[in-house]
Order: C-alpha cells, then sequence, then structure tokens
C-alpha cells in the first residue's frame, strides 16, 4: 500500500447522487423541520477524487466547507425496488467529503453550483461489503487539523441507504457504479458561531468505523 497511489473506489459512475439534510441532528442544527422526503442533488465524475489527493481552494468562493459522508455504491441495476430488497442492490459503502463551496451553493435556492467543482469530492479508501459494516454501530468523524469538528452514530440517518435506493429507483434506474453520497451529520463549518471555513494548509478528515478515512490537504 505504500508504494501505489489511491485513486478513488469508483472513477466513471453514470451517476452520483447526494443527499441533503439528511441527519436528524444536522438539520435541527440548521433550523429546519424533518422532512417526509429526501432532498437530493446530483454531482459528476469530475468532482470525485482519491482518498489522500489534495483538493485546492478556489480564489472565487472563500466558503469552503466539508461534509463527512458515509458513501452507497450500487452493485447491480436498480428500478423500482422495494425497501425489503434494496440492500441487495448495494455493493458494498466507502466514505466521502462533500467539500462545498457555500458561497455559491447559497447564491440561489438550488445548491448544485456549490457542489460541483472539479476534483473536491474525496472518496475511498476502500469498498466494504456489507456484510462487514454495520451501520448501527458505525461513527463517523471529522477532523480539521486533528481537532474533532463531527463525530455522529450513522445510526441518525433519517432516510437509510436502503430507503434511498428505494427512492431513487422508482424514478429512474440505478446502475452498477452508481454512488450515493447518504448526507453529512451536525458540525460543519458554515453552522457554527464563528462561522469556519477551510483554506491552505488545511487537512481535513473524515473516519467511518469500519472503513477507514480520507485525508485531504487543502492546497
Amino acid at each position: 500500500m505504500d508504494e501505489v497511489e489511491l485513486e478513488t473506489v469508483v472513477p466513471n459512475p453514470s451517476k452520483v447522487l447526494c443527499a441533503g439534510l439528511n441527519y436528524t441532528g444536522h438539520i435541527q442544527e440548521m433550523g429546519r423541520d424533518l422532512p417526509s422526503y429526501p432532498t437530493l442533488f446530483a454531482k459528476f465524475a469530475d468532482t470525485l477524487t482519491g482518498p489522500t489527493d489534495s483538493v485546492a481552494a478556489v480564489a472565487e468562493d472563500p466558503e469552503m466547507d466539508w461534509e463527512g459522508e458515509l458513501g452507497v455504491v450500487i452493485g447491480r441495476t436498480a428500478y423500482k425496488v422495494g425497501k425489503e430488497e434494496a440492500g441487495e442492490y448495494i455493493a458494498g459503502f466507502t466514505v466521502a467529503n462533500d467539500i462545498s463551496m457555500r458561497g455559491w451553493q447559497y447564491r440561489s435556492t438550488e445548491w448544485l453550483q456549490g457542489k460541483i467543482w472539479a476534483r473536491s469530492t474525496p472518496v475511498g479508501p476502500v469498498l466494504v461489503t456489507p456484510d462487514e459494516f454495520d451501520p448501527t454501530t458505525a461513527v463517523l468523524r471529522t477532523t480539521v487539523n486533528g481537532t474533532s469538528v463531527q463525530e455522529h452514530g450513522i445510526a441518525d440517518l433519517l432516510f437509510t441507504p436502503a430507503h434511498l435506493v428505494t427512492y431513487v429507483s422508482t424514478m429512474l434506474p440505478l446502475r452498477p457504479g452508481d454512488l450515493i453520497l447518504t448526507g453529512t451529520p451536525g458540525g460543519v463549518g458554515r453552522a457554527r458561531t464563528p462561522q469556519v471555513y477551510l483554506k491552505a494548509g488545511d487537512v481535513v478528515e473524515v473516519t467511518i468505523d469500519g472503513i477507514g478515512a480520507v485525508s485531504t490537504p487543502i492546497v
């Protein structure tokens, strides 16, 4: 492992779909009511990068924020599948950081433009099969320069991976290798008082029990 450089887990997914505001604690942190349906937005393969790759701070938006997330990788084509069988379509789980440009994100009511900056979404370091991962006990942790900023149980997800597979596959087929990011818990920089954002020289790391870590230098 010391002699190789890991790329992102799935380099060319046909779809990268993301759930926003999906942890009960984060929804409350942002002052919102619990939703009845998932809030979804899309990314593209060009946004993905490897689990130890650097991410460039952008001059156009100084409000770069972290979002540690559990990633779900689809294993076989899923179209209009029920919750009971949705788990059979999941190849496994990985770690992601949905690094967000908040200034651009909130230019409009649509979040897309704050979420699709090139090579800004580290994913990895591995894909763990469902039999090796326990979402009821796993904890997600995010640190910035070694200081804890997020620590939350995956079990607090409002819409579970199986629910998201069912919900999305109602609309369109999910293909093998498609990636679903399940949302971030509380502790993001924008929600802090005062607000805190990433800058060149920082290192942000996201770890999920049973999967591993993505460690991202901001350059």
